[in-house]
């Protein structure tokens, strides 16, 4: 749907990656990370029709060499209050090197705001909604997520991870807050436990079921011993509190994306009709790369209904 390489300014060179797509008007804003010359950097695309892109290039710039996010401003999430769109995005002052730069732990929260989706985006240095804490499912990382709108607060799926001997282990959490310019704070167990082995993650309410769908990616490991990101899951809940480990189903894998059997990464679903379109990055054949990733599109018709 969106093929890596040719963004301004070189912005997605290397590879694209973690579609976030929001829809004002009859235009559907997609941010994603391009792997550009200089890091990973949060990328902007426009279309109508889900199909056809109009790349804008890069959202936002790296920090210096003094902040969190020198390395890579990546992954935004946004929302809008009243006049003002709310953007959190995944930064990190360590990256491997070039000129992959791929990003490396920690992944923080950071904040940004603008007027319109399509900006200018103004980074908030000054706020920080959440960061890791030792001894916490959260330790080592503690990424933005899709943020809904609850009563009178605001609920983020944050991705956290943890340190399990040698093996990283992760989960999604849940952040709360009433002010989306001050801090957050975490409930203490996450959604379903660390041995689920998922990240980032878009929400989906069907009305009619009174059912919320929790899309979200899976880490496998291979005969080799290597981490990627294998398949996209669904866990589903009639409570956004309170989610079963049990009540999932595989959504997208090698066995039925038609262009990629290796890497299959991070979800992100909106209605369009009677359907959910479902974008989601993926490496080319059986590649497991991070890098040379380009955006794919799948649809999932509405009412979403379980097959054994």
């Amino acid at each position: 749907m969106l093929q890596y390489g040719d963004g301004q300014d070189s912005c997605d060179v290397y590879g694209a990656r973690e579609a976030v797509v929001n829809k004002v008007g009859n235009t559907y804003y997609l941010f994603y990370d391009g792997a550009g010359k200089d890091g990973w950097k949060a990328c902007l695309a426009t279309s109508t029709d889900l199909k056809n892109w109009n790349k804008k290039g890069a959202v936002l710039d790296l920090g210096d060499s003094t902040r969190m996010d020198a390395k890579s401003a990546s992954s935004p999430w946004v929302i809008k209050e009243r006049d003002t769109w709310h953007m959190f995005y995944l930064g990190t002052p360590n990256a491997t090197a070039a000129p992959d730069r791929v990003p490396g732990f920690p992944y923080l929260t950071m904040k940004a705001k603008a007027p319109s989706l399509g900006g200018p985006w103004t980074k908030q240095y000054d706020v920080q909604p959440f960061t890791t804490k030792p001894n916490t499912f959260y330790s080592l990382t503690a990424s933005p997520g899709f943020i809904v709108r609850n009563n009178n607060e605001f609920l983020q799926f944050f991705s956290g991870s943890a340190q399990d001997g040698k093996v990283v282990k992760r989960t999604v959490g849940i952040a709360r807050t009433k002010n989306l310019n001050g801090s957050w704070d975490i409930l203490a167990s996450p959604v379903v436990p660390l041995d689920e082995q998922i990240e980032n993650s878009s929400l989906y309410y069907d009305k009619g079921q009174k059912t919320w769908y929790l899309f979200t990616n899976h880490i496998g490991i291979n005969e080799k011993g290597n981490e990627f990101t294998d398949a996209i899951w669904v866990y589903w809940a009639k409570d956004l509190y309170h989610w079963q480990k049990e009540n999932k189903a595989i959504v997208l894998d090698k066995q039925n994306c038609n262009w990629s059997k290796g890497a299959i990464g991070m979800p992100t679903v909106i209605q369009t009709g009677n359907k959910l379109a479902l974008l989601y990055d993926a490496a080319p054949g059986e590649s497991i790369s991070h890098m040379k990733r380009s955006i794919g599109l799948a649809w999932i018709p509405l009412p979403i209904k379980m097959e054994n």
